[in-house]
């Protein structure tokens, strides 16, 4: 995934309008780079492991005919765009995710490990079979699954091709020519005119100058980490995890055990949490939503903005908007870096089977993952199960930048597709915060908690002092946008229509062939690259995880009986070893240090009932 753009013109693009370009692309990706320029007669290709910023202090300048691309690393780190293949040469924004099967359409094989390379090499087959670059377009969409928003230069024909089948391209004219982005909003900043979709049919030719001899791509390679790591094995390090069956007090109603933060029982054996709950599935009128979209709806254009994960509630809530409240919606995605590829996947599996513009808003991914392997390198020094959610904070970014987005598009409705049973006070509650039952929502707000838990946090970072590190400003950042900003026309999906996970999975499965994660049953965080690991952490040391708390959710709303629970927690609770694997890769911290460093911490679960949860002893 990337942001991609470019201009054909009589005249050189002015610099100002170039830099607007290039700017925006950026912020969608910055893990690569691309370029191909028309100068002296001449097509030149450039690809780099660095940020576009830094290929261009590198090559000639732009010109009158240039195109490029900023990517988000997805499908294939070992090779950047441009893609040349059989003197076709492509940059693509989005991941086909059905290539391997083309290959064997297309009576070829693959020399690259990128899913784009499949794209010049339809073109290439359906031109030798007698096609038109008029219909090539049409013939690419036909073959691939997910999203393709597309530059493809022939240059043997002096022709470019730019099309999408989810509507993230648009073109315009400027200085006399035509000019492109992956979004509307930089062609709106330089002042273009005419600005206009290209989706599904609607491809755009333009003539370019023609050139016969193959281009040369000059790369900048400098891929020290493997940015999308396989889920790769080790018999030695699998055998490292642990999972133990702790002989512990669980509530008779739901399944919550003893080890559980400012959990209690009453005489029957019932917990506190069931005695204090308040049912959170049962959905008011759906036309009181209905009602609230009403103005918001437009004669054209986009109606709504959807954040958009590819998990499996973000997702069926997407298909609600569209199949059932009928607006057409514009689709955001924040990638901070622990996005796994499957979730990418089915971020692009969904959006080009809805036909559904999604913007991409990308951290620079390798400035994170550092943040996270400096926190949890403090961590691993003093385990403390309060102090594993500032391993996620950095992706509380997600609500700063929704915002920016609905400056940049205009459009001010959101709408969210949050699972109200994915309530887990006991994050909090291992750092001290009591549980507040009158909670609403999944995220809570409010200045005094949010006072009381960072002054929580802070006592806890002073027991591992290698927390205060370069990512305090970004782990505050996230905090405020998330907890202080001020949110307005947003409602919530799920407040309107019943929860429902079987419904949920069979909708995906069956419209979207919506893919699933090889290594556990669930559907719920398979997507996010830190859960495996946290879930370890708190299974381990704790006896429970998330899981524990969702399905006691279910239980309470009359979803589940408590065997069934028991009987999929089991299930949901055993080690995700692939997971693990990617997660400690991506960041850093050898497997290792990190899974012994849990497995010796005491367990809340070994003695009488737990009324403390300091943190574990520091060891050497």
């Amino acid at each position: 995934m990337c942001g991609i753009f470019g201009y054909i013109g009589p005249d050189d693009l002015d610099s100002a309008s170039a830099k607007a370009l290039v700017k925006h692309a950026q912020q969608r990706g910055r893990d690569s780079s691309g370029m191909v320029i028309h100068r002296d007669g001449a097509y030149r290709a450039y690809r780099a492991d660095y940020p576009i910023g830094w290929l261009l202090k590198r090559i000639p300048a732009l010109g009158n005919l240039f195109f490029g691309h900023s990517r988000l690393v997805t499908n294939g780190t070992s090779d950047n765009q441009p893609v040349s293949r059989e003197q076709v040469i492509v940059l693509h924004n989005g991941i086909i995710v059905n290539h391997e099967k083309i290959w064997a359409t297309l009576g070829k094989a693959p020399e690259l490990q990128i899913d784009t390379e499949v794209i010049p090499a339809i073109i290439a087959s359906h031109l030798a079979d007698g096609g038109t670059i008029e219909t090539a377009a049409a013939r690419v969409l036909e073959l691939t699954e997910g999203v393709v928003a597309c530059a493809a230069l022939v240059p043997g024909l002096g022709k470019l091709l730019l099309f999408s089948n989810n509507g993230s391209l648009y073109v315009a004219d400027k200085s006399g020519g035509l000019v492109f982005s992956s979004e509307r909003y930089p062609l709106e900043q330089i002042g273009a005119d005419n600005i206009r979709q290209v989706k599904g049919d609607e491809a755009v030719v333009v003539d370019v100058p023609t050139h016969e001899q193959s281009i040369d791509v000059r790369e900048w390679a400098n891929r020290s980490v493997d940015l999308v790591p396989g889920l790769g094995f080790s018999a030695q390090e699998e055998a490292l995890l642990q999972y133990p069956k702790p002989d512990f007090r669980r509530c008779t109603k739901c399944i919550l055990p003893e080890t559980m933060p400012f959990i209690s029982f009453d005489e029957n054996g019932v917990c506190n949490y069931c005695l204090h709950y308040k049912s959170r599935n049962q959905p008011r009128p759906k036309e009181e939503l209905f009602e609230l979209v009403e103005p918001y709806r437009r004669a054209h254009g986009d109606e709504v903005l959807v954040p958009f994960s590819g998990g499996r509630d973000s997702s069926y809530g997407l298909h609600l908007i569209i199949h059932e409240l009928g607006l057409r919606p514009v689709t955001y995605t924040y990638d901070w870096g622990m996005v796994t590829d499957l979730g990418r996947r089915n971020v692009s599996r969904m959006s080009a089977k809805l036909g559904v513009e999604n913007i991409i808003v990308a951290a620079d991914i390798t400035t994170k993952r550092d943040y996270i392997r400096r926190n949890l390198n403090a961590w691993i020094k003093r385990p403390h199960l309060g102090m594993l959610s500032v391993l996620t904070a950095g992706d509380k970014h997600f609500f700063r930048h929704i915002e920016t987005l609905k400056r940049q598009t205009g459009v001010s409705l959101n709408l969210w597709g949050i699972n109200p049973l994915e309530v887990t006070h006991f994050k909090a509650g291992f750092l001290g915060v009591p549980p507040d039952f009158a909670e609403e929502r999944v995220y809570s707000h409010g200045a005094m908690k949010q006072l009381r838990y960072q002054s929580l946090r802070f006592r806890a970072m002073l027991q591992s002092p290698g927390y205060f590190n370069r990512s305090i400003p970004d782990t505050l950042a996230g905090e405020y946008y998330r907890s202080f900003t001020t949110k307005s026309d947003y409602f919530h999906i799920f407040d309107y229509w019943r929860w429902d996970e079987k419904q949920i999975e069979d909708t995906l499965d069956a419209e979207y062939d919506w893919e699933r994660a090889p290594d556990t049953q669930t559907t719920w965080r398979i997507g996010d690259g830190t859960a495996a690991f946290y879930n370890y952490a708190y299974y381990t040391i704790a006896g429970f995880t998330e899981h524990d708390t969702f399905r006691s959710n279910q239980i309470r709303e009359g979803e589940l009986t408590r065997d069934e629970a028991l009987r999929l927690v089991e299930e949901e609770n055993t080690p995700r070893y692939p997971n693990l694997k990617w997660y400690l890769d991506v960041v850093g911290v050898d497997f290792t240090q990190a899974i012994e460093a849990i497995n010796r911490t005491p367990r809340l679960y070994e003695g009488s009932n737990v009324t403390s949860f300091a943190p574990a002893p520091a060891r050497g």
